[in-house]
């Protein structure tokens, strides 16, 4: 094992690293000057369960009736953003789960939906604003979206869902359509010297595959168009649900995917204010008849936090010990479809961040 990732693990335990998922012994052999020789052996504790998600007091108030803060951060994919070296959540599991504490909790009667992510999977996306419906069909609790940094494709279709939207001065919006991540790996892998050779039955079965090219006019292309323009039309469907103050000039504008300033998604009627989180919890106070309410927010208590802007933790510790990555190596990783605004094909292994 290179030294600079022993030297990691190492420090990692010296610091006292509270989760570090490895269970195992780690041998190494060092000489120094020709000389001395020694073995070391280090047992990595494995992952400690965090626990379930608790209540925690980030603002003072009347704790009778109360406001939960329910934050959303980071990319959207039902998967665990764990592995080798990493601490974190699963953002669809997490996302349940805290609507759940919410719920069961008859002193909270409003939620703020704290909202910064660049978006997701298109399953993922859909399945936290199907769990956000059930929440508020069942609790009839208003909820109150507070778009952060970012709030693009599956940031935004899960905000869509709210009672209102307030969106920071500073913050980007939008990116109504979908995109198959596609990449064209063959001349990398020609540099290796590594070809393709499938053996198939049906001549599709491998559409989009990252060994060869995806020509303009060919069936696999149209297909998957096909597929991008299904997923997109049903999210501008669930916009123009959840945001009847739109015009038809203002889907039009935004149909082509683009991502706006929070000024010009209030022209467009994407969100409904500008302001900032504390504005976001008045507005929820005050949906919810508990004006002056004591604010929680949900969290393992593992992870201890102390202001409206603590984050659940979910960015894989290997991105940071290891940040290389190699645009569609990981695709694997990724679902195919995804409801995001990705400037950067290397995104996805930090997390979003």
């Amino acid at each position: 094992m290179p030294r600079a990732r022993i030297a990691a693990l190492l420090l990692l335990a010296a610091t006292g690293c509270r989760v570090i998922p490895v269970d195992g012994n780690l041998r190494t052999s060092s000489t120094v000057n020709g000389a001395v020789q020694a073995t070391v052996d280090v047992r990595m504790p494995t992952t400690p369960d965090p626990g379930p998600m608790v209540e925690v007091v980030v603002k003072a108030g009347n704790p009778a009736s109360r406001i939960a803060l329910i934050d959303v951060d980071g990319l959207l994919v039902n998967q665990n953003l764990t592995g080798l070296y990493s601490v974190g959540e699963n953002p669809v599991a997490a996302f349940r789960e805290k609507l759940e504490a919410a719920a069961a909790d008859p002193a909270i009667r409003a939620v703020v939906l704290r909202i910064n992510s660049p978006g997701g999977g298109v399953t993922a996306a859909d399945i936290l604003a199907e769990e956000l419906r059930r929440f508020k069909d069942q609790t009839k609790k208003p909820v109150v979206a507070c778009l952060m940094d970012l709030a693009t494709g599956g940031g935004y279709y899960l905000a869509v869902g709210a009672d209102a939207i307030i969106a920071h001065p500073t913050a980007i919006v939008g990116g109504l359509g979908a995109i198959v991540n596609h990449y064209n790996l063959r001349d990398a892998m020609a540099t290796f010297n590594v070809t393709h050779d499938p053996v198939k039955a049906g001549p599709l079965v491998d559409m989009g595959s990252i060994t060869t090219e995806l020509p303009e006019d060919s069936e696999a292309r149209k297909l998957l168009q096909q597929m991008a323009d299904g997923f997109r039309d049903r999210f501008l469907a669930r916009v123009s649900r959840g945001r009847p103050t739109m015009t038809e000039g203002d889907r039009r504008t935004l149909a082509d995917g683009r991502v706006v300033a929070a000024p010009s998604a209030l022209a467009t009627h994407l969100v409904d204010a500008l302001g900032y989180l504390d504005d976001a919890l008045i507005e929820a106070g005050r949906r919810g008849g508990c004006p002056g309410g004591q604010v929680v927010l949900f969290r393992r208590a593992s992870y201890p936090t102390r202001s409206i802007y603590g984050v659940t933790p979910n960015v894989p510790l290997q991105g940071e010990l290891v940040p290389v990555s190699f645009p569609g190596l990981e695709r694997a990783k990724l679902p195919t479809f995804l409801y995001l605004w990705q400037p950067d094909p290397t995104y996805a292994r930090s997390g979003g961040r």
